[in-house]
């Protein structure tokens, strides 16, 4: 792999949190009942933790020489908060194994200072899998 090519998918990372960051706005908003008033709360944090995620991404693309996207995949709409936990779920599972590639990745390519900074998100992301497996009685 090349630092050209690295870049795409950091670009296809970004991508990824600009999804997470309309999706948690939106589930945030409709997510309804007693028994979801604490991960409400979760995803709010979380919610916060995408954009320092973006904007963490959108910087290593920038130092590497790149452009950040502006793009926002697809969101699908869910019908109730259950199925609206299982699709934050599936995403962030998602971005937790990209993470784990983009930091191996990295290292390999001698961009070790990049390494650094996504180990952060590779963490916060492994906390928000964690906090949506308890919510979901995982």
């Amino acid at each position: 792999m090349d630092q050209q090519s690295f870049v795409a998918l950091l670009n296809e990372d970004l991508e990824s949190e600009y999804r997470s960051i309309v999706q948690y706005t939106q589930h945030t908003a409709t997510i309804k009942g007693a028994e979801y008033q604490s991960i409400i709360e979760e995803l709010k944090a979380h919610l916060h933790q995408e954009l320092e995620h973006a904007t963490t991404l959108a910087a290593q693309i920038s130092f590497l020489g790149g452009v950040p996207s502006v793009s926002v995949p697809r969101i699908p709409n869910v019908p109730n908060g259950a199925d609206a936990l299982r699709l934050d779920l599936d995403l962030e599972a998602a971005q937790l194994e990209r993470y784990r590639q983009r930091v191996s990745q990295a290292m390999e390519l001698g961009l070790h200072d990049v390494a650094e900074a996504l180990r952060p998100l590779l963490q916060q992301t492994q906390d928000h899998v964690m906090d949506l497996q308890g919510a979901l009685g995982r």
